[in-house]
């Protein structure tokens, strides 16, 4: 392999929130960082020569993004997904949870309804109590060990509303929807007049045989009410840089979005997120190429060791992201003794699964983007604290 992604990466002391805020969210500051969507892996060095020779101008005026930056995207979309965009359809956002508030923001109204799949990122459900909409569910199901869509539930909560959230690939699920499965979830939206709001940052780590479908690249007629919020965040550990895009093709939908950016005076954006996004998308191919097996290695690791060692906690099926739900329903905690052991007898930091939604109570979600040794370490000590309190 060209790439490390073994190396050891010392992140303490660097104000780095998943590392330096461990004793304050866990009560130990020792235990492993497995929660926060951040990796533990060195950029692709495409990433980190761009921002070097920038940085080397020393003057950090006010920039704006050019051709060079819209055309990296378009280009990255066309070779990695298929997807045919155009320059003119993409706007900058700060990051895809901001784009979800600009998106609310101009496409519905306070009181109106927007739609969410629970267990799901928290700022989906976080943004519209925020920002005074109403709060719709249509949770996801578990069908022979899969999380799926209730659709005949979908059908019936889009009726009045405003806006449907999307998010694909699922987290904290894993799911990567099938055509069939967007299809679905497109002709509903047309059939009530709902705006999607798609949150597919996750969309370049994808795993096997599944592969990402743009929802908005069904057709001109989905394109046509949908909002695409993407970044190179997630795909290339850059997520302090806070840079994304919006991709709307539809003008009136993408003069209303713009007019939020404007209003709120979030446009300038990020000197150093500029030149990094367009690396990652010219130069960072092979790197990714790399990473993604690697990522899916640590998966299977966590999957078999628990299947063996540790039978008792559920898993699902990896299908994209780098995120993994688990569910420790058997063991018949509440919330808080859960989150109490893994923390406090384990050694582990991991998201409260009651954080994504009441659907996600018993379970965890946990942060496969680190290096190996530490993933065993990991799985070693959870072995030990279920010996001890007799959970295997």
């Amino acid at each position: 392999m060209e790439f490390d992604f073994d190396k050891v990466v010392d992140r303490q002391h660097t104000s780095c929130y998943k590392w330096d805020k461990r004793t304050e969210l866990f009560g130990r500051s020792d235990v492993i960082p497995m929660w926060v969507a951040d990796m533990d892996f060195e950029v692709a060095p495409c990433i980190t020569r761009a921002i070097k020779n920038r940085a080397e101008q020393a003057v950090y005026g006010y920039d704006f993004r050019d051709e060079r930056f819209f055309g990296a995207v378009r280009n990255w979309l066309a070779a990695r997904s298929g997807w045919q965009t155009e320059a003119q359809w993409m706007v900058y956002t700060p990051g895809v949870v901001s784009g979800l508030v600009f998106s609310q923001r101009a496409f519905s109204k306070k009181g109106e309804k927007v739609v969410i799949q629970p267990p799901v990122y928290p700022p989906f459900a976080g943004t519209v109590r925020e920002n005074g909409r109403e709060l719709v569910e249509n949770p996801l199901v578990v069908r022979d060990g899969r999380f799926e869509i209730d659709f005949d539930d979908l059908d019936a909560k889009l009726e009045g509303a405003s806006i449907f959230l999307l998010c694909n690939p699922h987290n904290p699920s894993g799911r990567v929807y099938t055509r069939a499965e967007l299809e679905k979830i497109a002709e509903l939206c047309i059939k009530h007049d709902v705006v999607i709001v798609a949150d597919e940052i996750h969309s370049d780590l994808v795993f096997n045989d599944h592969k990402h479908i743009h929802i908005a690249s069904l057709s001109p007629q989905v394109a046509a009410r949908t909002v695409t919020l993407l970044a190179p965040s997630k795909t290339f550990n850059i997520t302090g840089l806070c840079t994304s895009v919006a991709i709307i093709s539809d003008e009136k939908m993408r003069n209303r979005f713009a007019a939020i950016l404007a209003a709120t005076h979030t446009i300038e954006g990020n000197t150093f997120g500029n030149v990094a996004l367009t690396a990652a998308y010219e130069e960072g191919a092979p790197w990714l190429d790399e990473l993604r097996p690697y990522i899916y290695g640590n998966y299977e690791l966590v999957r078999d060791f628990i299947a063996e060692n540790i039978p008792s906690i559920g898993t699902y099926p990896l299908e994209g992201t780098y995120l993994m739900w688990l569910d420790f329903s058997a063991w018949n905690m509440t919330g808080e003794q859960l989150q109490e052991f893994l923390s406090l007898q384990a050694g582990l930091g991991l998201n409260d699964g009651r954080t994504f939604g009441r659907q996600g109570l018993h379970h965890a979600r946990m942060n496969l983007a680190t290096r190996r040794p530490m993933i065993r370490q990991a799985l070693e000590q959870l072995h030990r604290a279920c010996l001890s309190h007799k959970l295997v």
